[in-house]
């Protein structure tokens, strides 16, 4: 252990001199070090979960025929982005709360940046996509089969990866090209774009405003979609004759209902605190932030796989086969 904390001092003894360091440090969460171990436990299982639970999914949807529908479809492409999002951050976190391994090459850290951004904004996109599915399955149930036919779904994917590709890729290359003269410690569990504008010693208004601006338009306008696709479906619910009709409708929204605010919750609170909660400590702020990574990933698999009666016994059915297997 003694070696490690030379080895971290003569580190940054160096790149406080040094305008481009090759290697950041990652020090977890600020005040919890003695408890990293423990905390890693809630967060090991979590990520074994989101493999297991997104894994099944996927394979349960590819295998069955009947579930080749838009909002199952739409899942998958959810469930890819989940897988991608907590893989890019959940084992360098557990290496560092077991190992003490902290340290993240720089071409890393800018990578783990790209894919943590890029595929949460991806992921908002996708629940747009669903929510899309329910308006037009409950407003206009008569075309759902004709407006979202498969190729439709698949370029409304395909948009919403373009639209996070084409928006995230500048954040890498606005982080390069900043001087990191102060120090090469990154108080965080992860490289998140907002905790690297913090430790460099130049003027940041413009990568700033770029950020904000790529919040906006995506998770921003994201959500504003997704608020008017319900208000109009719940204009269409209560102009149903019978209550046991409109109960029934709405039944099957809730999953998208509660994966909505599973995704958005911590996202809003970790976006409103970067910028204005400077009063909420530190160790609070950033589990919060680890949450919005993994926490998604862990109950979207769950919620759908209660919720959904086809999912379900699928599930059971792929399990039961496992089973007698061995």
């Amino acid at each position: 252990m003694s070696r490690k904390l030379t080895h971290l001092v003569t580190m940054l003894t160096y790149n406080k001199t040094d305008i481009h360091p090759l290697t950041f440090i990652l020090i977890g969460i600020p005040g919890l070090e003695a408890a990293h171990v423990y905390v890693s436990i809630p967060f090991c299982m979590g990520y074994i979960l989101a493999l297991l639970g997104n894994c099944s999914i996927l394979l349960i949807i590819k295998t069955d025929p009947s579930l080749h529908e838009p909002m199952f479809l739409f899942l998958c492409m959810l469930a890819v982005a989940d897988l991608v999002v907590c893989t890019a951050a959940v084992p360098k976190l557990l290496s560092l709360f077991w190992f003490h391994d902290g340290e993240i090459p720089l071409e890393a850290c800018l990578t783990q940046v790209f894919l943590i951004h890029s595929c949460s904004t991806m992921e908002s996109g996708f629940l747009v996509g669903m929510a899309f599915d329910r308006y037009v399955a409950i407003c206009n149930p008569l075309r759902h089969s004709a407006i979202l036919t498969h190729t439709i779904t698949g370029g409304m994917g395909l948009a919403v990866v373009l639209r996070g590709v084409a928006l995230l890729s500048p954040h890498p290359f606005l982080l390069r090209w900043l001087p990191y003269c102060r120090t090469n410690i990154i108080s965080h569990t992860y490289c998140e774009f907002m905790a690297l504008i913090k430790i460099a010693c130049a003027e940041t208004s413009i990568q700033r405003a770029y950020s904000l601006s790529v919040a906006f338009l995506t998770g921003g306008v994201d959500f504003v979609l997704i608020i008017c696709s319900y208000v109009l479906i719940l204009n269409t619910v209560f102009r149903l004759p019978s209550k046991d009709a409109r109960l029934k409708t709405l039944g099957t929204c809730v999953s998208h209902a509660c994966v909505i605010l599973v995704f958005y919750t911590p996202a809003f609170f970790s976006f409103l605190t970067h910028r204005f909660g400077h009063k909420v400590a530190p160790h609070v702020h950033i589990l919060v932030a680890n949450m919005y990574l993994l926490v998604p990933p862990v109950v979207d698999p769950i919620i759908y796989g209660v919720r959904t009666k086809k999912i379900r016994d699928r599930f059971f059915t792929l399990f039961r086969f496992s089973k007698s297997l061995n």
